[in-house]
């Protein structure tokens, strides 16, 4: 068992390389010996649809983080998990909410962006990390595994399933706030012939963090059994049910054009009416393949998860004193708003068939998949608290004592979609360097939407298709070349508001595109990548006064560009454990027409620049201690969206010591870590959205203790 004492959760910062969440060696044989790479380079990224070719073998920038990487970096929710890859940042992640995740400098839906073994799932609630595998991150246009999603990339959840060999595993964390967290992971088989496995996670945390107001905690239980029914057959089933419990903390803003003090231990829901937001899941999948001979197989999968979400939140939003909407005023006064939302549900269904093998054609192998999904979503709620003027008027400095507002008359909007998507996927390689991958997904989709008081109802239907074509080289064996171009779409429809011309219509498909170049050459104490990527995505814009019935129109108004650059490597010499990405990115607004002095701007934030970095050392002096160091860079991002004021650039060191021993004979392993190492002060991320500007400042540093063992 695996007993991760990693409360000592970097607040953001990851200080262990991936090589050294395994054990020593005396316990090599049973924690593995190191390695630069994690195990996960070695196995198929299922988000691809490709296959069985690893990430390395793969014309596409797929980073994948191995159950290992992510418990020796402490990572417990995806804004932890994005640390690990220059390519993403954070994009409004709050403590207390669930999060959203840049990709390339896209925000990635949370509805549309996220898979769980391949099939969507919602991301619009507190994904647990306990019970995956690993967790593959596609980055990129999505058109190939998505009817509809941004552009940015997709998100892969791969569930933990039973192992060959009996796994025990315990983790234990806790930090200096008093936030503690167990682990219990236990897996195997039984049976005649071992045809039966099981795979069993159970985790409870109690939730303490450095701002004020903010106790909670946390349960997960996942189950995963298989069933051998006879060669070649193979039945899945696996659920987890989980529940979060934590007040939330709104982000700050500007006070009138200056940034405030990025103080982190300030929260402004900390009314004597505050409460905490609650999130609940329950997720299940079934999953059946059977071999009709030794090159072709089919997959029958489904799968269902069911959201219950109860939100609550005093927040800030502008200053109508001072005749500010999107900020605070001068002297950091705000207008305080009481949101509560209860029940709200969200179900995601889907169903999916596939065949997948090989045959051999026009001189040339093909590995073949192709096949159809079914989905449907579904979200309801009932009318909330979110009333203007709000409650009154609060102020950065003092928080002061004001009213609630407990009159749910503001609608909630109903949605729902069903949709069917086609797809077929070739590889075909023409000789032992040669490769083409060729990839075709035709989508149907219906949405519709209602608020609960009976208006502004939309209802439209649109299906498109999305090619996605690459070339493959084997330069050496150990070197890949690789060029790619793809699609994506985007649907978007008109909000059925009286203020609208086309109020309830859809747009013609958003569609983007992308051309990628690539390398990934690999060695034997190593590995790296290199991807110079260009992605162009259409924008919707309201034009007109939209201030009364008829004065506005959804339309087309041009597009972001954004180009850049990525590198990842991860080396071994001697004593020492090398890693690091980075990504430099130019963003900029073109072609837009309803305000054309946005052209040439980059988009809020985005940063310019991003730098993972990570060295660990082995002490040969005291067998089994190392020291580890980590360094986390973005660049300067826009705060308005003309670009007008920036938010400055920003590093964070992080440090750690992991030592490897035994306890009780069972190999276990003791971390010390220190994340924001030198207690600097700076806001993380700018978001700009619902028409205001949010600032979220960085956690202080935090001290952390862990302990893994498995037995």
């Amino acid at each position: 068992m695996i007993l991760t004492l990693s409360g000592l959760t970097l607040a953001g910062g990851l200080l262990l390389s991936p090589a050294y969440a395994q054990a020593p060696t005396d316990a090599a044989a049973t924690l593995g010996t190191v390695v630069v790479r994690p195990t996960a380079s070695n196995e198929p990224a299922g988000i691809t649809g490709f296959g069985d070719e690893t990430p390395q073998r793969t014309p596409l920038s797929v980073r994948v983080m191995d159950a290992n990487e992510l418990n020796s970096h402490h990572a417990r929710r995806m804004s932890d998990v994005i640390q690990l890859d220059a390519s993403a940042s954070d994009a409004y992640n709050a403590i207390g909410y669930w999060d959203h995740v840049t990709l390339r400098g896209f925000v990635l839906d949370n509805t549309y962006n996220h898979r769980r073994d391949g099939l969507p799932i919602s991301a619009e609630t507190a994904l647990a990390l306990e019970n995956r595998e690993r967790i593959e991150l596609l980055k990129g246009t999505s058109g190939i595994q998505a009817g509809t999603s941004s552009p940015g990339g997709l998100i892969n959840h791969v569930v933990k399933r039973p192992t060959e060999q009996p796994t025990r595993s315990l983790r234990l964390d806790v930090n200096q706030y008093g936030n503690m967290l167990a682990h219990v992971d236990m897996g195997g088989r039984f049976g005649t012939d071992n045809t039966l496995g099981y795979r069993l996670n159970v985790a409870g945390e109690r939730i303490r963090s450095h701002a004020n107001g903010t106790n909670g905690e946390r349960e997960l239980a996942a189950l995963a059994l298989d069933w051998r029914l006879q060669p070649g057959q193979l039945l899945e089933v696996e659920i987890e049910h989980a529940n979060r419990s934590q007040p939330g903390v709104p982000g700050l803003s500007l006070t009138g054009n200056t940034l405030p003090a990025p103080n982190p231990f300030t929260n402004i829901n900390t009314q004597p009416w505050s409460q905490a937001g609650k999130m609940n899941g329950l997720t299940g999948s079934v999953r059946y393949t059977r071999a009709i001979d030794s090159d072709w197989s089919w997959t029958a999968q489904a799968s269902s998860q069911r959201l219950k979400a109860d939100d609550f939140l005093a927040y800030p939003y502008g200053c109508e004193s001072g005749n500010l909407y999107d900020r605070y005023c001068p002297n950091g006064d705000f207008d305080l708003y009481d949101f509560r939302s209860l029940n709200e549900r969200r179900t995601t269904q889907a169903l999916q068939w596939q065949i997948k093998g090989a045959l051999k054609a026009v001189g040339a192998t093909h590995h073949i998949s192709a096949g159809v999904i079914k989905s449907r979503y579904s979200e309801t709620g009932q009318p909330q608290v979110d009333n203007y003027p709000g409650v009154g008027t609060g102020n950065i400095h003092t928080l002061p004592t004001l009213p609630s507002d407990t009159n749910f008359t503001d609608p909630y909007t109903n949605r729902s979609e069903r949709s069917t998507e086609w797809f077929v996927h070739d590889r075909t390689e023409w000789s032992e360097q040669f490769s083409t991958w060729v990839g075709l997904r035709h989508s149907q989709l219906r949405r519709a939407s209602i608020r609960t008081d009976g208006s502004r109802a939309t209802d439209y239907g649109q299906s498109f298709t999305t090619p996605w074509l690459a070339l493959a080289w084997l330069w050496k064996p150990e070197t890949m070349l690789y060029a790619s171009t793809g699609q994506g779409i985007e649907s978007v429809v008109a909000p059925g508001r009286s203020r609208y011309t086309n109020a309830g219509l859809a747009l013609d498909p958003l569609k983007s595109r992308q051309w990628e170049l690539g390398m990934k050459h690999a060695w034997q104490t190593g590995e790296m990548s290199a991807a110079l990527f260009s992605i162009t995505r259409p924008r919707a814009g309201d034009a007109g006064a939209c201030s009364g019935p008829g004065s506005c129109t959804l339309q087309m108004d041009g597009d972001d560009r954004h180009r850049g650059l990525e590198l990842t490597a991860q080396q071994r010499l001697g004593a020492w454990t090398l890693d690091g990405s980075a990504m430099w990115l130019s963003a900029e607004r073109r072609n837009g027409q309803i305000d054309p002095t946005l052209n040439g701007k980059r988009p809020t934030n985005v940063p310019d620049f991003v730098l993972r970095a990570g060295a660990t050392l082995a002490i040969a002096q005291v067998p089994g201690l190392s020291v580890q160091a980590r360094a986390s860079h973005e660049g300067r991002r826009s705060i308005l969206p003309d670009g007008s004021l920036e938010l400055p650039a920003w590093t964070r060191l992080d440090a750690g010591l992991a030592y490897q021993t035994r306890l009780s004979n069972f190999p276990a392993t003791w971390r010390l870590g220190v994340s924001n190492l030198l207690n600097k002060r700076f806001f993380k991320e700018s978001p700009y959205q619902y028409g205001h500007i949010y600032l979220f400042p960085a956690a202080p540093r935090t001290v952390n203790l862990s302990l893994e063992t498995r037995f």
